[in-house]
């Protein structure tokens, strides 16, 4: 296996079942080295093909749909965004042992970045405020909704019930405070936009610190742009949190939203990546303190 299962409905992935699926669908690929990737992803399995190729197969029925999305939409976007992001080079289809499509992409050079040893936190706070703000203007054209192109206020019973599922592993009560203020924030007025909508350290790849790189695009669609504060709170230090708040020009109302969107995600990875992921919960926790800091300091 690839990893350790996370989901109850997981499929069984490994690497002589991508050999069989390059074999029978991509035969000019088939006697290229396949090595599997060691990622904290939690929606799909990859495996890099020879040297300039990733094989990527949903995990899970509900990453299923992203693989047609990501085809479609990514080399439309791709032009119009300052770093690079995964270019489709074949699609593949469901088998006897998959059942579902599948994907072959271009694979980037980088390294993720890991929270709080970034080699240059503003620098790399200015670029993702640079990618950020491209995304955003992109024409919406006829762009699918994200899953999290939804108003903060709907994830309201949900959160509520993820941070009570967690009493005595967080400290609940800075947990509800940080949501409650999140939601006294104004909704967005304007119209929808692109967003990525799961800017993570996992989906960034950088070069000598510098941003190279966006993935996994499973979460994109049209929505409000607070969603795409996250990386705020997931990568950046409170230190460089500004420089990226200015450049994207952020209003009050879009930083609540996106603390709002950061906190409410982190809980939701801490409850179910708890005992399976361990890289995810520590990321979701370190969200959860920093929310809680800012949060603290903002009501001082």
């Amino acid at each position: 296996m690839c990893a350790r299962k996370m989901h109850a409905d997981e499929a069984d992935i490994d690497v002589p079942l991508v050999r069989r699926l390059l074999a029978a669908q991509f035969p000019r690929w088939a006697d290229l080295p396949v090595t599997a990737v060691d990622s904290a992803g939690t929606s799909n399995a990859m495996f890099r093909l020879g040297d300039d190729m990733v094989v990527r197969l949903p995990r899970v029925e509900g990453a299923v749909q992203d693989v047609a999305k990501e085809h479609r939409w990514l080399p439309r976007l791709a032009p119009s965004l300052p770093v690079a992001v995964p270019g489709p080079l074949g699609k593949g289809t469901p088998a006897e042992d998959y059942p579902w499509p599948w994907s072959v992409y271009r694979w980037l050079d980088g390294e993720t970045p890991a929270v709080g040893r970034l080699a240059a936190p503003r620098s790399l706070a200015a670029d993702l405020a640079e990618f950020v703000t491209a995304l955003h203007r992109i024409e919406p054209a006829d762009g699918p909704p994200s899953y999290r192109g939804r108003p903060l206020e709907t994830r309201d019973g949900t959160t509520r019930a993820t941070v009570a599922a967690l009493d005595g592993i967080i400290d609940t009560d800075a947990a509800i405070a940080g949501w409650e203020a999140a939601l006294q924030a104004p909704a967005w007025p304007g119209p929808a936009v692109w967003i990525h909508a799961d800017l993570q350290p996992g989906n960034l790849l950088t070069v000598r610190g510098r941003l190279a790189a966006v993935i996994d695009f499973g979460c994109l669609g049209l929505g409000d742009p607070a969603v795409d504060m996250i990386v705020a709170w997931y990568l950046l230090p409170a230190d460089a949190r500004g420089v990226f708040r200015t450049a994207v020009g952020a209003d009050d109302a879009t930083w609540a939203r996106g603390r709002g969107w950061a906190l409410s995600i982190a809980l939701d990875e801490l409850r179910y990546y708890r005992e399976t992921n361990p890289v995810m919960a520590a990321i979701a926790r370190h969200v959860i303190e920093e929310v809680r800091t800012e949060q603290a300091h903002t009501a001082a």
